[in-house]
């Protein structure tokens, strides 16, 4: 059961040096599953992820978790589209939050050998994290972020650089991690991937927030005229 939900945002707005990035915004998140953010570049997505996870104060309004803001940040794991590696190996970069946790070294590299081998790194364990190619660094940045069994996790565009069979990987690594109760947040700019993986999709334009729907009927049946011309691969100003 995911205590942490439901998120809620109430008219909430991010801006930098005088410029609105985004909202003013309201929602909740709840329930499972995987809800795509998508939306031209530009359209708020990097913020809204950011501002959900702490990362970025509101100008205004609020966001509130169903628990104390501390709790919350405990239970939940934000992966970047440029992965923050430190210069230890892969397996120690992957033990490093179970370590911050209190758990022994040894307890903590135990854990995370089984995380390296399920994520496909095994070969790579020992391997400084900044030698390895960039699929391997999103995939240890993916384990990560898994490690802590997070109830939400945050991802902005994380196969953004990465190859069809590296981008495989981490979409398997979501659904399993959905399924497993894990409710997953994230941005892409890949329709296909968007198709692949959403069970709900959240549209920006222009840092509001423009449609929400679940995956079928936004992408069969969009409800506005920017999501259908950003569907139709329009140019959206």
């Amino acid at each position: 059961m995911n205590y942490l939900l439901p998120l809620r945002v109430s008219d909430v707005e991010v801006r930098r040096k005088g410029r609105r990035l985004l909202g003013p915004i309201c929602l909740a998140i709840e329930g499972t599953g995987i809800t795509i953010i998508l939306g031209p570049n530009g359209s708020g997505k990097t913020s809204l992820l950011r501002l959900l996870h702490g990362l970025e104060r509101p100008l205004g309004g609020k966001v509130e978790w169903n628990v104390p803001e501390a709790k919350a940040q405990s239970a939940q794991s934000f992966v970047f589209q440029t992965p923050i590696l430190m210069r230890r190996s892969v397996l120690d970069c992957v033990a490093y939050p179970l370590t911050l946790r209190g758990m022994s070294r040894s307890a903590a590299r135990e854990a995370a050998e089984v995380a390296v081998n399920d994520a496909g790194l095994g070969k790579v364990k020992d391997l400084a994290a900044p030698m390895i190619s960039g699929g391997e660094k999103q995939k240890l940045a993916l384990a990560r972020a898994l490690i802590t069994n997070p109830e939400v996790l945050f991802l902005d565009e994380p196969c953004a650089s990465l190859d069809g069979r590296a981008t495989g990987d981490i979409e398997n690594s979501l659904r399993a991690a959905a399924l497993s109760g894990v409710r997953i947040l994230m941005s892409t700019h890949d329709l296909g991937q968007a198709r692949r993986l959403a069970d709900e999709v959240l549209f920006l334009v222009g840092g509001r927030l423009v449609e929400r729907a679940d995956a079928k009927r936004f992408f069969g049946e969009p409800q506005t005229g920017e999501a259908q011309a950003f569907l139709d691969g329009r140019i959206l100003v």
